[in-house]
């Protein structure tokens, strides 16, 4: 029987991927520096267990806050009770770092242009895209972009 974790799951359940591991491990590493993948292996079994202590003790600073979500302040409160505590201001920059990240990715994509639209707008948008579906179900091949508005829905805006 595989040793079992602390929230039920065997250790291969969870194991982070070794290909992206692996690639961190060299990337931290000068390039005329080899690592044995006994080594590698256990560096990630490392990164597993801090992930799996973190995350323990974030989830008590969060129960003490009678909380049930588990917040970015609860991790870096997690890191001081630790001991690792000089860590808190590169972990909380990485975080920074992430959110603006993320945020310009979601204003790259689609959810960003939906929100800028009119109603009207969205409306016609709306419309144009059910009338390439219908066109889709019967088989026509492309609809431009002028799709008919439904005139039922027409009246509404």
């Amino acid at each position: 029987m595989e040793p079992i974790d602390i929230v039920g799951k065997t250790k291969e359940d969870a194991s982070l991927p070794k290909a992206t591991m692996t690639k961190i491990i060299k990337e931290m590493l000068p390039p005329d520096v080899r690592v044995a993948r006994d080594a590698q292996d256990l560096l990630i079994e490392c990164c597993v267990e801090f992930i799996n202590l973190i995350s323990s003790e974030s989830n008590e600073v969060c129960s003490r806050e009678d909380k049930r979500t588990i917040a970015p302040e609860h991790v870096l409160k997690a890191l001081e009770v630790l001991g690792f505590g000089q860590y808190i201001g590169e972990v909380y920059a990485a975080y920074e770092q992430h959110k603006l990240e993320t945020m310009e990715t979601v204003r790259g994509g689609k959810c960003t242009n939906r929100a800028e639209m009119t109603e009207e707008e969205a409306l016609a948008e709306q419309q144009r895209m059910f009338a390439e579906a219908r066109a889709r179900m019967n088989g026509v091949a492309n609809v431009g972009k002028q799709a008919e508005v439904d005139p039922s829905l027409e009246a509404k805006s």
